[in-house]
Formats: structure tokens, sequence, C-alpha cells
């Protein structure tokens, strides 16, 4: 039986677990203690003392997040005129070092320094003008910029690169000096990142942010003589609301559609027409190599970032990552072949932008062999947040929107595109067609449960007709590495693996909404952006991939087949070994 403690916090007896932190337990009975540096399971070490608490009879001020309580009867108090003083003091401190243009700044009202010093009463006149080195931004990169100017040296942005089991940033110099660099000082874009923009979602002020194309957006609306057209990823339309004030988990489907016609795009498009086109494209391909004895098992290629690690930490293995292009790509490459040819517009007159939940597809687009009409297959690539700018600098109420649908043709998507922005969804989408075309028979049930959760790794084995397929799901490349381990060393008996490289997949991409430590320590966001997505899959009257009417048509009249001549040239690519560095 589980040893329980009986505690007061600010008077208020509680009973918890022993070896609770003083931080979990404040929690438990409604109590916010502020913290900055805390992330739980990640970053748990006690550095920037801005949770310090009293405990009756501890000797100074202790770290609430670290502090584990291991005392029947201990007292603790959280917000005493000393824990203020004391909290307040860091503050000024913090900020004595950091370049304050908040006017400016893209974390302006959703940082959690500034929030704090609002909270504790801090102006620039109590503020002491410390030392200030002055860093030059990295924008290396080519999905995000690095300001350490900003940098409160937290490392949450450290330890999240080091969750994903990249470590390409860490702490450089030290004392007055330290800050957060990479190795020998090198640029972002001469190291092994994956541009999973992992470090910008977990920063808490503006010192890392994705690289703004919002203007360039907005000037291709403004030039008549461009065809500027617009689609919107899976799991845009299950975190978008978030940056209007609506709830973790909200569907905002028809409200998203809304507000990209509001802006101005001559077409909008769903991906998810593109994400049926690659399970059409990966479940064909996937069978060819169990029939033919192609390379097994096959991995999916949806997630930018995981390719980017693969190229990086799995230069020999690459041949068993699917070939098809990711939906981003399909959709951009059939919008300026088979979009351009229907519509008699030259493709070269084509903006094609695509909002994304993921900074590394700013990355993807400008790879090589991604450019199926001679030109680019994608041009622009947003991330939800800079789309939530765009709408809010337009003066569009999003949340008085009405539900509209996207323009015709690809945009009539299945539920099984809608779940690609979980993880687990691209291989449970597969499994719903493939299941479908090996036995021929029509599916009771379409939902594989077995791949669905945030775990970071699922397997499951199912028995299609005459076929056993083992499968395996994984998401962040910190546990990609343990899948890639497997494959490389021959022990793994897989038929078909998923990976996607952020953490519960694009729910929870680089490019999703910010939501700060207190959100991100004590709720499940992933389930619940997740839950929205599933749920959406349910309430459609499709819900696997070869059901869909625009795919029927696109392949009826201009592809032909899946895996053809044609649908190679077009929705297939091709990938290379990358260096560690790149001096």
């Amino acid at each position: 039986m589980e040893n329980m403690l009986n505690i007061k916090i600010n008077g208020m007896s509680c009973t918890v677990p022993y070896g609770t932190t003083i931080l979990e337990a404040a929690h438990r009975v409604g109590i916010e203690i502020p913290t900055l540096c805390f992330l739980k399971d990640i970053n748990e070490i006690g550095a920037c003392r801005f949770c310090v608490v009293e405990v009756k009879g501890a000797r100074s001020l202790v770290a609430a997040c670290v502090y584990p309580i291991e005392r029947d009867g201990t007292e603790i108090f959280t917000n005493t005129k000393k824990v203020r003083e004391s909290r307040k003091r860091t503050l000024e401190l913090i900020l004595s070092t950091h370049e304050r243009k908040c006017l400016s700044c893209i974390r302006n009202q959703n940082c959690e320094l500034q929030k704090l010093c609002l909270e504790y009463g801090i102006d620039d006149e109590s503020v002491l003008d410390g030392f200030k080195p002055v860093y030059k931004l990295d924008t290396s990169a080519a999905h995000m910029v690095r300001d350490n100017n900003k940098c409160i040296l937290c490392r949450r942005c450290v330890a999240a690169c080091n969750e994903q089991g990249i470590s390409v940033i860490g702490a450089n110099a030290r004392g007055i000096d330290t800050h957060i660099g990479s190795a020998f000082e090198l640029d972002l874009a001469q190291t092994s990142c994956i541009s999973c923009g992992q470090c910008i979602v977990n920063c808490p002020t503006g010192a890392l942010y994705e690289k703004d194309d919002t203007q360039i957006v907005w000037d291709a609306i403004n030039d008549p003589t461009k065809h500027v057209v617009v689609q919107a990823a899976p799991a845009v339309r299950a975190t978008l609301g978030e940056c209007f004030g609506m709830p973790i988990g909200t569907d905002v489907t028809g409200k998203l559609f809304a507000a990209l016609r509001r802006l101005g795009f001559d077409k909008v498009f769903d991906t998810n027409f593109g994400a049926d086109l690659t399970i059409m494209e990966e479940a064909t391909e996937l069978l060819s190599r169990v029939k033919n004895g192609g390379v097994l098992p096959m991995i999916t290629s949806c997630s930018p970032g995981w390719i980017k690690y693969c190229e990086h930490y799995y230069p020999t293995e690459l041949d068993h990552l699917s070939t098809c292009k990711s939906p981003q790509q399909m959709q951009g490459a059939i919008i300026k072949t088979y979009y351009a040819e229907k519509n008699g517009i030259d493709p070269k007159d084509i903006v094609s932008v695509s909002v994304m939940p993921c900074t590394a597809k700013k990355f993807e687009c400008g790879r090589d062999d991604e450019s199926a009409s001679g030109y680019s297959d994608v041009d622009i690539v947003l991330t939800t947040r800079e789309l939530g700018r765009m709408i809010k600098g337009a003066g569009i109420k999003f949340t008085s929107l009405p539900d509209e649908e996207p323009d015709a043709p690809l945009a009539r998507g299945t539920g099984a595109a809608v779940i690609f922005g979980a993880t687990g969804g691209v291989m449970e989408a597969a499994l719903r067609t493939a299941a479908e075309v090996i036995t021929g028979k029509e599916l009771e049930n379409v939902e594989f449960t077995d791949v669905r959760g945030m775990e970071g790794i699922k397997e499951a084995s199912y028995k299609l007709g005459d076929t056993d397929v083992k499968v395996a799901v994984a998401s962040g490349t910190k546990n990609a590495k343990v899948l890639m381990d497997k494959i490389k060393d021959g022990t793994a008996d897989y038929t078909f693996v998923e990976i996607m490289g952020c953490p519960g997949g694009c729910i929870n991409g680089g490019g999703q909404p910010v939501q700060p430590a207190s959100v991100r320590n004590f709720t499940d966001y992933k389930t619940l952006r997740a839950n929205a997505l599933y749920e959406n899959d349910k309430n459609r009257p499709l819900r696997k991939s070869h059901e869909s009417e625009d795919v029927k048509e696109v392949y009826k009249e201009f592809l032909g087949e899946p895996n053809s001549h044609k649908a190679h040239e077009i929705l297939h690519t091709s990938y290379v070994a990358r260096p560690m560095f790149n001096k």
C-alpha cells in the first residue's frame, strides 16, 4: 500500500503519497506555484529558483518543483512576504540582462516571463541595468530564429532537444558568459538539427521562434498576377482555436476554412486530400514490397523531422523509407500539375501555401526532388501560429465565423486522413485500406485502437487474410532510435513502421500554439488535441482513404493507378545521407 502523508499547504490539510513534490501537492489543492525552468519529466533541475516556497523548519526557501515531501505533518507556505520578495528579486535579476523589447516580440502577451512580471509588479524602474551581452541572431536554419538576447537560461530548449535524442544545443561558456549554443559555436544549420521545433514550443520567452513568412503570403495575395492557393493540415483544425482562447481540443474545421477564405486566398483546399492520396500510394507500395521481396519493414515518410533524423543518424537505412512524398508535398504537386492543367493555369503563376503544425515543413518544401511541375510543389509554409497572427492582423473575428467547406476539388477528405495528425494515425489509415485490399472484404470495424494513444512506442500484430502483418509506431525521435536500432541490427520483424518526429505526432508539432509550462505540466493536452481528430473521423461519412471521391477522380483523370509511372514521377521522392556536422 502506498505510504500516504498528511500535510498542510497554506493552512489547508491534504494527503499526498510519500515523495510527491511540493509543486504537485499544491496543484492538487488548487494552488499554482509559478515556475520558469521546470518541465515535468523533461527538465526537472530546480535551476531558476522561481518556484521557491517556505517549509516550516527548513533553514532556507526550497524549490517546490524538485523538493519531495517525505515527512508527515509537513507545513508549506507558498505566498509569504519572504517568498514573494525572493521571486520578485529573481525576476529583477533575470530582467537585468534581458532584452526588454516586449512590444515587438513575437511572444508578446504569450510570454511566461512577461506574465510573471505583471503578476509581481515588476516595471523598468525597479530593474537594475546589468551586464548585457549582445548576441547575433542565428537565422541559419530554414525553420527558425535563435535570439539569445531574450534567453533566460532556463535550459528548457536544451532539455527538449535532449528528450528528442538530438542534443545539438547546450549551455556554452561559464558565469556571466553562459549562453545556449551548439558545439564549437556552430550555426544551427551546420548541426544535425532535425527542424522539429520542440525547442520553440517549450521556450518560455521569445528567444526561439519560427521564421515568419506571413508578409510573403500577404504580398502574394495582393499580387494580381498570382493565383494563390492554400491547404491546411489535419492537425491544424484541432489546435488553431487555442490561438483565440478556445479550449484545448476544440475542432475548428469549418472556421479554419472560413478564415482562410476571408484572408483572400484564391482557392482553399484541405490537406486531407493529400493524406488520402498518400495512403493510396503508401499502402500500394507496402503491398508491392511484401509480394515482391522488397525492403522491409517499410517506414512512413510523412514527417519531415523524422526523415531528416533518419538521413543524419541512420543513413544506411534509407531504403526502409517509403518513397512517398508527405501529404503536404503530394497535395502541392497535384495542385501544380493536375489542378493547373485542369484550370489552364501556368504552374509558375501558382503560389502554393500550406498551413502546417510543423516547423520542419519549412525545411521540407525546399528539399531537392520536391518539384513535380518544375517548380516547388509548395512555395510557402505557415505554422499554425503564423496563421493565427494573420487572422488577428486581418481583424477577422475567428470565434464568430460560420462553418464553411473547403473548395472542390482536392477537398473531400476521409476520416482516415484526419487522424494523420495523431501518432498512430498514419498506421491506422494505412491498415484500413490495406486490410480491404488484401482480404477483398469490407471491414466491420475500421478502428485499429492498438496503435492509438500517447505511448512513445506501440506494437501490434494483425492477420489480414493469409498475411501476417506486424506493425510498430513511434513518436519522438528518441523513441524512433529504439526501433531503428532493432531494424539496423536485424532483430526487428516488423512489416510496417510509422514514425513521427514529434512526441504525440503532429498535434504536438513545433509549429503548434505555445502552451505554458503550467499547462504542459498538468494537462494532457496532446490527448485532448488527438481526441478532436478521432471525433472528427468518427463523424465523417467516409472513413477509408480509398473511398475518397476526389482521390478516385484524380487517378481516373490523371494518374492512372496507385504507383503508376506517372504517380511515381509526381508523388514520390528520394533521400540523401547527411553529415552530422557541416562546416
